[in-house]
């Protein structure tokens, strides 16, 4: 016998509280956001995608290799990522079909139930997509086939789905000595979609980075700088930045394994940098380094007006064997306890107090929230709460960093949402996601009698669209 194909629909009232009178003005709160347009100030998809805008190969390459959340869970389940087509460190790959690699996903799919990657592909497979069938071995080639099809017209180009995703503003994220030739592309092209980067220094900042040598050698190279000599260095970062200005930046990126900052004088500074160039420094120097150069960072900051974010505590590559033969970003990084009152007055010392200097903090350590960062973000005119990020992207993260932070920072010295993605059609879902676990929230509080509902309604569109664009310069 036969069995029937299962069919799937997305309900209307996803996330919303099971509360009858909570879910009634959840729905009213989020009918006044649901349609707003979507500011992502921060994340990690290709712009070559809308400097080229070639359409997207297959299901494979668009929703299974590009993302790290989907076969970070499928390696778990030992499946080799051979097997699901994941470029190796050096650029190769395993000979594997995309649609063999699609069906293995299909036929584990079933790993991901209640997890937001669930969430966030039911949400495209649905909305962008227009599946009505549920995603299993037996659909497998049905919705590779479908999926596969539709990228080859048209409307799903990337510049036609920037469109249709109601997308204001997307920031990509680059390194120092990226030449920004995909960001000058759309501007060239006359496309209206505004694209931007984000300046991300730690390739020239972190001693311990594998590309560290080599990358300092280009960084002289296209600043013409003597970057091995500590204000020749600084003066690098300055033009770069100016640089990455003028491609549309309004924010730089720190993803530094602690959130420790330093406050050395020009002369400890310049010896301690003396150490590292030559490759005499010791793991601590390196840690001292990092730490330096954040301080260093926030001085241009106030200088330049980029804002700037930190995004600290992952042990990167925790996996050696996976890093040795697949590189960076392929889920084997894993959250770490971190200190943030203590590493961080150094820098507030010099610039917490600045009106016109401005750091979101962000954390993978949630039990930071109610005791540093809520406190800290409440009483500094210069910090700001970043959104739940990774490991806490989800529902119950999202509800967890509003329980735990209103109380000492309130909304307003938090910065809405950003979705931090390398899967661009995931943007949409993201945001939906966020959209409603705030309306639930803020639902609570006017049946609370702690808001009015005006107040609700106007927190929502805050949330949603004011906070993110006011707080990143857009």
């Amino acid at each position: 016998m036969k069995l029937a194909m299962l069919p799937f629909k997305l309900h209307q009232d996803r996330l919303f509280p099971s509360d009858a009178t909570q879910r009634a003005i959840a729905r009213q709160l989020y009918a006044q956001v649901a349609g707003l347009p979507i500011i992502s100030p921060h994340g990690h998809t290709d712009p070559a995608w809308f400097a080229d805008n070639a359409p997207f190969a297959n299901a494979t390459e668009l929703l299974l290799v590009p993302d790290h959340y989907v076969f970070r869970m499928l390696y778990s389940q030992g499946i080799s990522l051979d097997t699901l087509g994941i470029p190796r460190r050096d650029g190769s790959r395993a000979s594997v079909d995309p649609r063999a690699a699609w069906r293995v996903f299909a036929q584990n799919f079933h790993l991901f139930r209640g997890t937001p990657s669930y969430m966030w592909l039911n949400h495209v497979f649905h909305d962008v997509f227009g599946l009505r069938i549920r995603l299993e071995g037996r659909t497998a080639d049905m919705y590779y086939d479908h999926i596969t099809a539709a990228l080859g017209r048209p409307e799903f180009r990337p510049r036609a789905l920037f469109e249709r995703f109601r997308i204001e503003v997307l920031a990509t994220t680059e390194s120092p000595i990226d030449s920004l030739q995909h960001h000058a592309a759309i501007r060239a092209s006359g496309w209206s979609g505004r694209v931007i980067t984000a300046y991300r220094p730690d390739l020239v900042i972190d001693p311990e980075h594998e590309q560290f040598p080599s990358a300092l050698q280009t960084f002289g190279e296209i600043t013409g700088e003597d970057v091995y000599d500590w204000r020749g260095y600084l003066r690098a970062h300055r033009k770069r930045r100016a640089f990455f200005a003028e491609n549309g930046a309004t924010s730089t990126d720190h993803g530094h394994p602690t959130a420790a900052t330093a406050n050395l004088s020009a002369a400890e500074a310049g010896k301690l940098f003396d150490r590292i160039v030559r490759g005499k420094g010791s793991t601590d120097d390196a840690e001292l380094f990092r730490a330096q150069m954040l301080t260093e960072m926030a001085a241009m900051s106030l200088e330049d007006g980029l804002v700037m974010q930190l995004h600290p505590g992952c042990f990167r590559n925790h996996n050696r064997g996976l890093f040795e033969r697949y590189g960076r970003d392929r889920g084997a990084d894993l959250p770490l306890r971190t200190d943030y009152v203590h590493a961080l007055k150094p820098l507030l010392d010099r610039f917490g107090n600045e009106p016109n200097f401005k750091l979101i903090l962000f954390t993978l350590d949630e039990s930071t929230y109610s005791r540093e960062l809520a406190p800290m973000a409440g009483h500094y005119p210069a910090l700001y709460l970043g959104p739940a990020w990774w490991f806490h992207d989800a529902p119950e993260g999202m509800w967890r960093f509003r329980e735990w932070t209103l109380s000492s920072a309130g909304f307003y010295n938090t910065v809405g949402f950003n979705d931090d993605t390398r899967a661009f059609l995931s943007i949409p879902a993201r945001h939906d996601v966020a959209r409603r676990v705030d309306c639930a929230f803020l639902a609570k509080l006017v049946a609370e009698h702690r808001l009015d509902e005006d107040e609700a309604a106007e927190l929502a569109v805050e949330l949603a669209y004011n906070l993110p664009k006011r707080a990143y310069k857009l």
